[in-house]
């Protein structure tokens, strides 16, 4: 090849989480038996009523083009969900349809942050975030929380970091990668500083379902009409309904960067799945039931996996209050070896499962942690059960 790419793909990381899914598939393939924390997907199946729909859409021909921020039932079924679960209240103008949430986000980097902009973005943060802001050519600027702060934000943090270049806020609670969300007291506090100096909110709800003892998801965007008008709420059916391959998300915000998502959308993909989107209408419409199912089988595995973490020696797991991920600090390990393999950080730890427990997980560095890794607890019990007591085993090993 004569000419050499562009420097934004030359610079830009591959997903973590997506490379050790592959290296662990890739592995399993040569006969080795791994067990696999790395993906963020529900291992159940999509409700039946939600594929039956995709079926009945498909035999009665609904398989065209369509609008390309989505079909007319979509918007009505993500508005009402909205005011039924959020108490916020949409225009049809105010909603788009994409492929999937992370999509969405990308519409909305490419629509909104330009070169000179500064997002803010807490860490641990999803991997995407940075990548997709510096494609945007704006700058990524990272709040660190850490262990001793449950891994979230305050005013106070904001203050530190925003500057006269700041643009907006990305906010994910839960939280991929920590599970941790935030109480209405302490969403009231970031929306109050944001109105007050003019950063937008990117809100990624995506995981608004999955929260566990009790815990009651806010949507920042419900605290107040001043701090609705500064939200764009990303959300999706991929976790709540296991439709990960489905590929429909949907953000909500003001009218005019609805519309330029949209238009930026119409030059990419055009429309998301027609297929996808009568799906969707009937996982937001239809019988709720199975999502709480979902939601009680991953509390027990929450408890399980964070009971078995935390009986490590060096391991410490918060519990988290949402999503399925645990995210240990293993820094107790760190200066420690075994065979000549000396742990300095979540990558080496991570390899050293991979290689001595077949274990596969995330480095926490990838999530702007170093020192702590992500295991998704979207799998069996038994491979939970399995899973831990290798990683147990591993660790006793280093000295």
């Amino acid at each position: 090849m004569k000419r050499k790419l562009s420097d934004r793909v030359i610079n830009l990381k591959p997903s973590a989480t997506l490379a050790i899914t592959a290296k662990a598939n890739e592995l399993r393939a040569k006969g080795e038996d791994v067990i696999g924390f790395g993906v963020g997907e529900p291992d159940f199946d999509t409700p039946a009523n939600i594929k039956e729909s995709g079926i009945r859409s498909i035999q009665a021909g609904k398989t065209k083009y369509t609008d390309v921020g989505g079909i007319k039932e979509l918007k009505a079924a993500v508005i009402e969900k909205f005011k039924r679960d959020n108490s916020i209240t949409y225009k049809p103008s105010e909603i788009i349809v994409s492929c999937g949430g992370k999509h969405s986000l990308y519409n909305l980097c490419m629509a909104f942050f330009e070169p000179g902009d500064e997002v803010l973005v807490p860490a641990p943060y999803w991997v995407s975030y940075p990548p997709m802001v510096e494609l945007a050519g704006a700058a990524p600027v990272i709040i660190p929380t850490g262990r001793d702060k449950d891994f979230k934000i305050d005013s106070d943090d904001l203050a530190r970091y925003t500057t006269p270049r700041t643009k907006a806020l990305i906010l994910n609670y839960p939280s991929n990668p920590s599970g941790g969300s935030y109480t209405e007291g302490e969403l009231a506090d970031i929306g109050r500083f944001c109105v007050e100096k003019s950063v937008y909110v990117v809100s990624d709800e995506i995981y608004e379902k999955l929260v566990y003892d009790g815990f009651t998801h806010t949507s920042i965007a419900s605290l107040g009409d001043d701090i609705r008008q500064m939200t764009i709420i990303v959300n999706g059916v991929s976790k709540t309904y296991a439709m990960t391959g489905w590929r429909i998300g949907y953000a909500a915000g003001p009218e005019a960067l609805i519309s330029a998502m949209t238009k930026i959308q119409s030059q990419s993909t055009t429309n998301a799945s027609s297929v996808a989107q009568w799906a969707a209408v009937e996982a937001l419409t239809g019988p709720q039931d199975e999502v709480e199912q979902m939601r009680r089988e991953f509390e027990a595995r929450r408890k399980l996996i964070v009971d078995g973490l935390n009986a490590i020696p060096g391991v410490t797991c918060r519990n988290p209050e949402g999503a399925f991920y645990a995210f240990p600090d293993v820094s107790g390990t760190f200066g420690m070896s075994y065979s000549g393999t000396k742990i300095t950080g979540s990558m080496d730890f991570a390899a050293f499962l991979l290689s001595e427990a077949k274990v596969a997980l995330v480095p926490g560095a990838e999530f702007g942690d170093d020192n702590c890794v992500r295991l998704s607890y979207a799998a069996s019990t038994a491979q939970i059960t399995e899973g831990v007591r290798r990683i147990g085993e591993a660790v006793r090993k280093l000295k």
